[in-house]
C-alpha cells in the first residue's frame, strides 16, 4: 500500500502551491559523455546518488557544482549572461527560482519524463521540471536545553524563545524563499511575524546547515529548519528534536530540470529520469528525504505524511515578491 496516497499529495500540493564547492564522479569509460550538475543538495549526500547513478549508468560521468540555492542561481545567471553556462542540469530547493528559470525559456521539456507513480501535483504542467522529494520546514530545538518544546509557530514569538532561535535566510536558501514566502502570505504571520522575531532577538544564518550546527551544539536552544537536517542529526545523536508545528509546515519538492543550452541533453534527461526511478527515491528516502514515487516508504521515524498539515502558498505571487521578500528579509535580519 502506497504512503504517499494519490489523493493526499495530489490535495497537499493542490493547497501549497496554489494561489561553492565541485566535485566529480568517479572514473568513467573513456567514451563517457560528460554532464555538469548544479545543485543545493548537500555534497556529501550527491556524492552518494552520483556513485548509485554510475552504477546505473557508468557511460556518463558527472560532474558537480554545488551551493546554496541563491549562490547557486547567481552563478548560472551569471554565466548565461555572459554567453553560456557548463551546467546541463539544474536540481535546487526553490520551485520559485526554477519557473523564473522557465519563464525566461532557460529550461528543456521533458517530455519523456516517467510519471506512472508520481504525483501530477509535482510535474510542471508544461513538463519543464519535476520534483524529485517532498521536504518541509518546520522547527528544531536543543533537548539540553529546552524542557517544554514548541508546538506552534506562534511559540517561537515568546521572548525567551525568540532570543534564542535561529532561522535560514532567504538569501542564501531555496527552502528558506519558500518558507517566508508562504509564511508571509498566512494572515496570521504575514511580515508582522518575522519583525516580532528580529525585535525578540531572533537571528538568520545561512543556510539551513547553520541552523542545525548552532543548535546541536547549544549556541541556539531553537531554529527553523527542513525537517530532514534536525531528524538526520538526531538519528546520529545529536541532541536534537524536530516538531511539525500544528498551523501547518511550507513545503517545496526539490525540482531538476535541463537546461536548453545543454551539450549532452540526453544524458541529463538520463539523469532526471534515474531521479524518478525507485532506486534513487529508496536513496533519497534513505538520506531522509519524503519520496515522490508511490510505494517508496517514507525515512524511518517519520510521521505519515497524511497527518501533516501543509501551508497554502501562491507560487506565482512568490515570484513576483522575490526581490521584495529578500530585500524585507535583509533589513529584518541583515545581510
Amino acid at each position: 500500500m502506497s504512503v504517499f496516497p494519490a489523493c493526499f499529495v495530489r490535495s497537499l500540493f493542490t493547497a501549497a502551491l496554489l494561489g561553492g564547492a565541485a566535485i566529480s564522479g568517479g572514473a568513467a569509460p573513456a567514451t563517457a559523455e560528460t554532464i555538469t550538475v548544479y545543485t543545493s543538495q548537500p555534497q556529501d549526500q550527491m556524492a552518494a546518488v552520483i556513485k548509485a547513478f554510475n552504477q546505473d549508468h557508468p557511460d556518463i560521468k558527472v560532474e558537480l557544482f554545488r551551493s546554496g540555492t541563491t549562490e547557486v542561481m547567481a552563478k548560472l545567471q551569471a554565466e548565461q549572461a555572459a554567453g553560456k553556462s557548463p551546467a546541463d542540469v539544474v536540481l535546487i530547493a526553490d520551485t520559485v527560482a526554477m519557473t523564473q528559470l522557465k519563464n525566461d525559456g532557460r529550461l528543456l521539456p521533458l517530455t519523456d519524463i516517467p510519471t506512472t507513480g508520481i504525483a501530477p501535483a509535482v510535474i510542471d504542467p508544461d513538463k519543464t521540471y519535476v520534483g524529485t522529494k517532498l521536504i518541509t520546514t518546520g522547527i528544531v530545538y536543543n533537548t539540553k536545553l529546552v524542557t517544554t518544546p514548541p508546538t506552534s509557530w506562534a511559540d517561537l514569538l515568546a521572548p525567551e524563545v525568540a532570543k534564542s532561535l535561529i532561522l535560514p535566510s532567504p538569501l542564501y536558501s531555496g527552502a528558506a524563499v519558500i518558507h517566508v514566502g508562504t509564511m508571509v502570505q498566512q494572515p496570521a504571520f504575514g511580515w508582522s511575524y518575522f519583525k516580532t522575531l528580529a525585535e525578540r532577538g531572533a537571528v538568520a544564518g545561512q543556510g539551513n546547515g547553520t541552523v542545525i550546527e548552532a543548535v546541536a551544539r547549544g549556541e541556539k536552544a531553537y531554529g527553523i529548519i527542513i525537517e530532514y537536517m534536525a531528524l538526520n542529526a538526531r538519528a546520529k545523536g545529536s541532541p536534537v528534536d524536530f516538531v511539525f508545528p500544528k498551523e501547518g509546515v511550507s513545503i517545496i519538492t526539490q525540482p531538476v530540470a535541463v537546461l536548453k543550452d545543454s551539450d549532452a541533453p540526453e544524458a541529463a534527461r538520463t539523469f532526471v529520469r534515474w531521479q524518478l526511478s525507485r532506486p534513487a527515491q529508496q536513496q533519497g528516502a534513505a538520506q531522509g528525504y519524503f519520496p515522490v514515487l508511490e510505494g517508496v516508504a517514507p525515512p524511518a521515524g517519520y510521521p505519515d505524511p497524511a497527518t501533516l498539515k501543509v501551508l497554502p502558498a501562491d507560487s506565482a505571487a512568490m515570484l513576483k515578491d522575490d526581490k521584495t521578500t529578500k530585500e524585507t528579509f535583509a533589513d529584518l535580519f541583515g545581510g
